[in-house]
C-alpha cells in the first residue's frame, strides 16, 4: 500500500485527535472516533475528487478559462 505525504498527515493528525480524546473518553471509544473521522474525510476527499474530475473533464482553456470539450476549446477554436 502506497501512501502519499498528505495521507501519513491525515494519519498523523488523527492518532493524535485520538490521544487527546483519551483524556475524556475511554481508549475504545476515541479509537473508534477516531477511526470513524479517518474515514469519513477519505469519503469526502474522493467524492470532491470525483466531482472536480467531472466539472474539468478534459481540461480548462488557458486562454480564455473555458472547458475543452472534443480537444478543443468552444470559444477560442471558432475559426
Amino acid at each position: 500500500m502506497k501512501f502519499e505525504k498528505r495521507e501519513i498527515l491525515l494519519i498523523v493528525g488523527i492518532l493524535f485527535l485520538m490521544i487527546g480524546m483519551m483524556a475524556f473518553l475511554p481508549p475504545v471509544i476515541a479509537l473508534v472516533i477516531a477511526v470513524l473521522i479517518y474515514f469519513g474525510i477519505r469519503v469526502f476527499v474522493g467524492r470532491r475528487k470525483r466531482q472536480i474530475q467531472k466539472e474539468v473533464g478534459q481540461g480548462i482553456c488557458a486562454i480564455c478559462g473555458a472547458k475543452v470539450v472534443d480537444g478543443k476549446c468552444p470559444k477560442c477554436d471558432m475559426a
